[in-house]
């Protein structure tokens, strides 16, 4: 059996798989960001209890588990000295402090360096004068940092690893020449080969958990790990999206769409370049915004009605598909956090509509799920005008355990959106797939050839079509949105 931990921006989630890749049994534990210090921040020592909780909370024999691997929230920064102490709360993904060291690195490198990455939380760092910055002596993510303490391996996935710090075209390693670039320019003392985690592409061994991991956990010591990832590559696993023009949208507090490329393309403003787990390259369109804003109106609607609440996701996200094509006149901005996309710093959710709007309950619903589109779309367009194909989207989270927002979704991008029956496994599912693939494969079956012969020929998937007056409808509904920013 097999093994997949990922620590989500709302959930934490362990699933585990049999040799045939079927869920046997999946446990969850929730968590949120806070404000600490005025950034965005999770407690580690609640991700470990996260965790126990996970484990504590699956049924099946643990001693069986093979192997295993750990996900979490892609980018972010977690310093630690030579000792290996924290040095500063951990600064996650949804932080836009970055912005100076991004800009200054994207002029240096030629290349689109987003805020959200580890070396501009770094590099911004050492623009501040940040008083722990001369005792660091290694950085990483959050599922680095798990792995790390649960084997003592300080290493990461390809996918993870692309979104620290540039990778090289074979994608097996950083970008040498960006890396002296950098490190010409003085910014932290050590050369940033020393501070950064070691690239690792999927199938290769990653170490094995430790007695002190295990007893962190509640796991026997000695079940071999995979290369830890971040949830934009489990994603991509997740639904067989690793192929050229294959696409795939996650839906959580924030949403973002991965595109396999066939070849590079020029630096292109909120777009990033980064890598499936096999280190080919990916365009990442990312929002800070995701399905936050619509949870905390559930929040409101469950007081009010006391309806358990997946009964009322359902319930809402069927009633959008009732709507005007155009929302009747009602906007929706989801913007709890800064969204770079779309050149937002305000953080304040609005909720608005033109006078002589139709507001209805599923005009009201249809705009909050197409505001969580509106981003991506920008994003998406872009790429286009570069020429980059997308033949379908596979979506996966929570957010597609109903067939409205996938619906919607395909109006709002103009192609295809598949789910498939084990989408609302999410990201914890894509390690686990992760971990098989390291302890089954054949030798040099590549993790391509691995998902579609061996994974996903059973899966079954739901693919729904664009429609075209809801096509029109998005267009009607994204020219309001955009005349209000």
């Amino acid at each position: 059996m097999f093994l997949g931990i990922e620590l989500g921006s709302t959930r934490i989630k362990a699933v585990v798989i049999d040799a045939q890749h079927n869920v046997l049994d999946s446990a969850s534990y929730e968590w949120e960001n806070k404000l600490v210090e005025g950034l965005w921040s999770y407690d580690l020592d609640e991700a470990w209890a996260g965790m126990r909780a996970c484990v504590a909370g699956l049924k099946i024999p643990l001693k069986d588990i093979a192997a295993m691997g750990v996900s979490g929230m892609m980018h972010g920064y977690l310093p630690f000295d030579a000792a290996g102490q924290q040095l500063v709360p951990f600064r996650t993904w949804r932080n836009t402090n970055a912005s100076p060291a991004a800009q200054q690195l994207s002029d240096l490198l030629g290349f689109a360096m987003p805020r959200r990455w580890s070396i501009s939380h770094l590099v911004q760092a050492a623009l501040n004068e940040e008083p722990h910055l001369p005792q660091v002596d290694f950085i990483t993510t959050l599922a680095g940092y798990v792995h790390w303490q649960l084997t003592g391996e300080k290493v990461l996935g390809a996918g993870e690893a692309s979104g620290v710090f540039p990778l090289n075209a074979a994608g097996d390693d950083y970008h040498a020449g960006m890396l002296a670039t950098v490190n010409a320019q003085g910014y932290v003392k050590h050369d940033l080969r020393q501070l950064l985690p070691r690239v690792l592409q999927a199938g290769q061994p990653a170490g094995v958990l430790s007695k002190s991991g295990a007893a962190r956990l509640g796991l026997p010591a000695g079940i071999a790990l995979c290369p830890p990832e971040g949830d934009a590559a489990t994603g991509m696993v997740a639904t067989n999206a690793v192929t050229p023009c294959s696409g795939n949208v996650s839906a959580g507090t924030s949403m973002f769409a991965m595109v396999v490329l066939n070849q590079l393309i020029p630096p292109i403003s909120g777009i990033d370049i980064v890598a499936t787990p096999a280190g080919k390259p990916v365009a990442m369109v990312h929002c800070n915004n995701g399905t936050s804003d619509i949870d905390a109106w559930m929040n409101v609607f469950t007081q009010l009605t006391g309806e358990d609440k997946s009964a009322l996701y359902a319930r809402l996200y069927a009633a959008a598909l009732q709507g005007e094509p155009n929302c009747g006149g009602v906007l929706n901005h989801n913007f709890v956090a800064a969204e770079p996309m779309l050149g937002v710093t305000d953080c304040s959710p609005r909720l608005s509509r033109t006078q002589g709007a139709n507001f209805t309950l599923p005009n009201l619903m249809r705009a909050m799920l197409f505001s969580t589109m509106a981003g991506l779309s920008v994003g998406l367009e872009k790429l286009a005008q570069q020429g980059v194909q997308l033949a379908r989207i596979t979506g996966h989270g929570g957010l597609f355990k109903s067939p409205g927002p996938q619906q919607l979704m395909a109006a709002a991008f103009g192609v295809p959106v598949s789910v498939m029956q084990s989408a609302g496994e999410g990201g914890a599912w894509g390690m686990a797939l992760l971990a098989s693939y390291f302890m089954q494969r054949a030798p040099r079956e590549s993790l391509v050839d691995y998902l579609e012969q061996r994974v996903f020929t059973q899966q079954e998937t739901l693919t729904l079509q664009p429609n075209e007056i809801d096509c029109q409808g998005f267009a009607q509904f994204m020219g309001n949105y955009m005349a209000k920013l």
